[in-house]
């Protein structure tokens, strides 16, 4: 799950992709990238149980009463933004206590099917986050889909209550924002830590000011509800889906919740939600070195390479990189300067992506000489901070989905230092940084109301997940834990670099996951694919 922090997170990525022109399905076909089988993972019992860890009960598949009026509302559908269309709908704000009053607004967007006889109905879409705007993604990638696909789906993105166009969350201004991504998150001293504890309570105490009771009602659960609205209205029996990242819990849960209504569903760049916050941060943590070194083998593999000429050297002088930014942060060509957790904050962006290693090397290279623009640039991306100074609500929703989802993983920054060993452990480079990210929780004002739980989706057709071996963001063992834990789930894995798999040009992949999108044929367990 993605910390309070940013980083310590598994974060969008359709922002960053769509820009490059990688969010495109492949050939329908299959094609080059390689093939063949891998070992099925490892299961924690023959049931895919894990011990201690209770399942995720199913909800009854009729809707109750209560509900009625929100599953017989009728779609308006407008045009907009072009060739796209757009509506809104009703859900309530507690699920348990539905009052028309205090309904949610939520917004929806689709990009009809190029086809007509093919046709298989709505598949929608979610990029992850959370705080990600489903929206948005369909509008940046839908022309780049499979033309099987585009012809087969009307496709689809909602905006999960909370985020973007849908009854956002909102906290901090732009000038506020600014000052939390650059505080100090790897405090030397008690100066430093109190700095840290103040940013943390100054972002909570906003959004409580600026969404109030909102807070208690944005968990993952009641996105999943809203989502089987949504198929209802939509004229679908059953929800044909496709998430990536974090929208890969939101998928899973929904399956858990509404087995018997799980259409065809792709889930890449899985989630384990069978992790609890410590466990999935650190996890986390070690994704993220896993990727950096894979980064450093291919840096000093090139002349222009700023970090020497091996991968120790690489990480030697990163971390002497990092120690010389938190004593002196650099000046940028803006009126802002570099700190240590954005140069943070702007290598750990670039590891999502290869095609963002070179504008990494060039970045460190001039960090190095004392100018941090290029850096500040790719944290700038991360956060995607407008060049007007705003924000999107993304880091908002991100926080009050992840405060609600899990019970915060520290009570304070005592429980962090002595958390910090065990993340440098598996993470020497960025395990500190991930460990005291997970601070914010420790401050929100609502209580969580979820927890680690399995997913078992009893009874659903074959589930199809995704998991890409040297994922920086979502490790590749949660693919594995999340495709045994499920009752039907297909592990299809991508033996390469970058967060998540589909639609990044690769044909094995593409091929596979096209092929079930269109005729319901899943990938056997154990499909690997290479680059």
């Amino acid at each position: 799950m993605r910390a309070a922090r940013p980083l310590g997170s598994v974060r969008r990525v359709s922002a960053v992709l769509a820009a490059a022109g990688l969010l495109v399905a492949g050939c329908s076909s299959g094609g080059s990238g390689g093939g063949g089988t891998a070992p099925s993972s490892t299961k924690s019992s023959a049931d895919g149980l894990v011990p201690g860890v209770a399942p995720l009960e199913p909800l009854p598949a009729q809707p109750a009463a209560a509900l009625a009026a929100y599953y017989g509302q009728k779609l308006a559908w407008q045009t907009c933004d072009g060739e796209f269309e757009c509506t809104t709908f009703k859900v309530p704000l507690d699920y348990d206590h539905p009052v028309a009053a205090s309904d949610l607004t939520l917004t929806a967007v689709r990009k009809r099917s190029t086809g007509t006889a093919a046709r298989v109905g709505s598949l929608v879409l979610n990029p992850g986050g959370p705080g990600g705007s489903a929206v948005d993604y369909v509008e940046s990638v839908a022309k780049g889909y499979d033309a099987g696909v585009r012809a087969a789906y009307d496709l689809v993105g909602l905006d999960p209550r909370g985020v973007g166009r849908s009854s956002p969350v909102t906290c901090l201004s732009g000038d506020r924002m600014d000052a939390y991504t650059a505080v100090d998150i790897t405090p030397d001293d008690q100066a430093e830590t109190d700095a840290l504890v103040a940013a943390d309570k100054e972002f909570a105490a906003a959004c409580q000011a600026k969404s109030g009771a909102f807070l208690g009602h944005v968990s993952t659960v009641e996105s999943a509800r809203d989502l089987d609205v949504l198929r209802a209205l939509l004229g679908d029996e059953k929800l044909r889906y496709l998430g990536k990242s974090y929208g890969t819990f939101l998928g899973a849960t929904y399956a858990g919740l509404f087995p018997s209504k799980v259409g065809r569903m792709v889930l890449d760049g899985a989630m384990d939600p069978s992790l609890d916050a410590i466990a999935g941060n650190k996890a986390q943590a070690g994704g993220f070195e896993t990727a950096w070194a894979a980064f450093a083998k291919d840096c000093v593999s090139h002349d222009d390479c700023p970090l020497g000429s091996t991968v120790e050297q690489a990480g030697q002088q990163l971390d002497a990189l990092f120690k010389q930014i938190d004593a002196h942060p650099l000046p940028t060509d803006g009126d802002r300067r570099l700190t240590e957790s954005q140069a943070t904050t702007g290598v750990i962006q670039a590891m999502y992506a290869e095609f963002l290693w070179p504008q990494l090397r060039s970045a460190l290279a001039t960090a190095k000489a004392g100018e941090g623009s290029g850096l500040l640039r790719l944290s700038d991306s991360y956060y995607e901070r407008a060049v007007d100074g705003s924000y999107p609500n993304l880091m908002f929703a991100n926080m009050a989905v992840n405060c609600l989802d899990l019970p915060a993983p520290f009570a304070g920054p005592e429980e962090v230092r002595q958390a910090v060993p065990a993340f440098e452990g598996v993470s020497p480079h960025f395990g500190r940084d991930m460990a005291w990210m997970a601070l914010g929780c420790a401050y929100w004002p609502v209580k969580p109301t979820g927890a680690a739980h399995t997913v078992r989706a009893a009874g659903s057709v074959p589930i199809v997940v995704v998991g890409t071996t040297r994922d920086p963001a979502t490790p590749y063992a949660w693919a594995q834990a999340l495709a045994t834990q499920l009752e039907a789930g297909r592990l299809l894995t991508y033996d390469g670099d970058g967060h998540t798999a589909y639609g990044r040009h690769n044909g094995c992949v593409d091929g596979a996951v096209n092929r079930y999108l269109l005729g319901g044929d899943a990938p056997a367990t154990g499909t690997r694919c290479s680059k």
